[in-house]
This record gives structure tokens, sequence and C-alpha cells, in this order.
């Protein structure tokens, strides 16, 4: 349970400094951004459907 919680805790956090990147110019948000998505897409289904989007429209693009 503890772990579940740590591991949701990380993935909000790596989000938030990504969206505080991203309004940064000198900053990487998505280095943080996506990491911690890819952590919460674990738990929230809708996050998943997001990152296979992602993943599918990249594969077409090649």
């Amino acid at each position: 349970m503890i772990k579940h919680t740590l591991k949701i805790t990380l993935g909000v956090i790596l989000v938030l400094i990504g969206i505080i990147g991203g309004l940064i110019p000198i900053f990487q948000g998505w280095v943080f951004g996506i990491p911690g998505l890819i952590i919460l897409a674990e738990y929230f289904p809708q996050l998943k459907k997001i990152i296979n989007w992602a993943k599918n429209k990249y594969k077409k693009s090649l």
C-alpha cells in the first residue's frame, strides 16, 4: 500500500515539475513530465489511453 502511494506521489511530483519546467524557457519540462505520466498510467486508465495514443501517433509518423 505504501509503495503504491509513493509511486503515485512521485508521478504527481514529476508531472508538476514538468509543468513548471514547461513555463521556464531554460528548463526542459518534458524530461520530467513524460516519466511522471508513465508512472501514473499504471494507476489511471485514462492516462494509459493517452500514452498509447501518443505512441501510436509517433509510430505512424515514422
